[in-house]
């Protein structure tokens, strides 16, 4: 457990450098996403579950700083697009979850956080930087992906968001 944390933070480091340099973006993903469950401070919660909804799920840990900035941005999103079948989904990578619930403390969710503390989630899904986001479309499928969180490139995330919310 500790070494995949170990080598996920390692990852990170590499990845956020270099997307400092090259300024990734969303990339286009289109296939099914790994489904998982996991828990939540309401119970489990399993992705499977959430077809029929826009899912976008985010990937952070603590020590993320970009996330600082990302909490209130995903929760105005659940508050605005929850009715129309948006379901936002945190999974917090910290090995110890006290100091997730502290960052809770700290920048409040209002939209579901689960743990992951064993990182093998984020494995599945590939993720090689913090935050990184998927957007799940109803069906289930991967639409897009995302490294990291820049205000430059919140207009086009939304807009992708919009766009699967439209299509029912």
């Amino acid at each position: 457990m500790f070494a995949s944390i170990t080598r996920l933070k390692r990852r990170v480091s590499i990845v956020l450098a270099l997307s400092a340099f090259c300024g990734l973006a969303f990339a286009s993903a289109d296939r099914e996403a790994p489904d998982f469950t996991l828990p939540t401070d309401h119970g489990d919660i399993t992705l499977s579950q959430l077809r029929g909804q826009v899912v976008y799920v985010d990937f952070w840990a603590s020590w993320c700083g970009p996330c600082r900035k990302s909490f209130p941005w995903m929760s105005d999103l659940q508050g605005r697009y929850e009715a129309q079948g948006l379901k936002v989904l945190a999974i917090n990578l910290d090995s110890d979850r006290a100091l997730g619930e502290k960052f809770l403390a700290r920048y409040p969710a209002r939209f579901t956080v689960a743990y992951n503390p064993e990182g093998d989630i984020a494995e599945a899904y590939g993720v090689t930087g913090m935050p990184t986001s998927y957007l799940i479309d109803r069906e289930g499928h991967i639409h897009a992906e995302h490294l990291g969180f820049r205000d430059s490139e919140l207009a086009d995330v939304e807009g992708q968001i919009r766009a699967l919310l439209a299509h029912k």
